[in-house]
């Protein structure tokens, strides 16, 4: 167990680049936010939409700086060029900066939301 955790660590978010999943639907709303749109699928989830009336699909809105950084997810930058284009655009409202981009990056991925290109497994 500790040798996970040990990895865990030694992994460097910043250098790693994001990709989204060409599945995972999404849009933006009319306040200018990104609306992820997840697909409820699988045997359970069909039990919940027929009996309980669960939607096909649930919608996570993300906020103001995430839904600035989800466009320019393209595979390509890395999670430290994506910092520096969000304290570009947000300033100070955007720190701790990379603390906080790293926190919403393991967020996503452990929503698998994203997944990391670079990234050992």
């Amino acid at each position: 167990m500790k040798k996970n955790k040990k990895n865990k660590q030694q992994i460097n978010y910043l250098d790693l680049i994001p990709v989204r999943p060409e599945k995972l639907g999404w849009h933006i709303d009319r306040r200018e936010r990104v609306v992820l749109e997840v697909k409820n699928e699988g045997f359970f989830n069909r039990i919940a939409q027929t009996y309980f009336r669960r939607p096909q699909t649930t919608k996570v809105h993300l906020d103001v700086q995430g839904s600035y950084l989800w466009p320019l997810i393209d595979g390509e930058r890395t999670v430290m060029e994506l910092a520096a284009l969000q304290k570009e655009h947000f300033g100070e409202a955007a720190e701790p900066l990379y603390p906080r981009i790293v926190k919403y990056f393991q967020i996503l991925e452990s929503y698998h939301f994203i997944s990391f290109k670079n990234m050992e497994k």
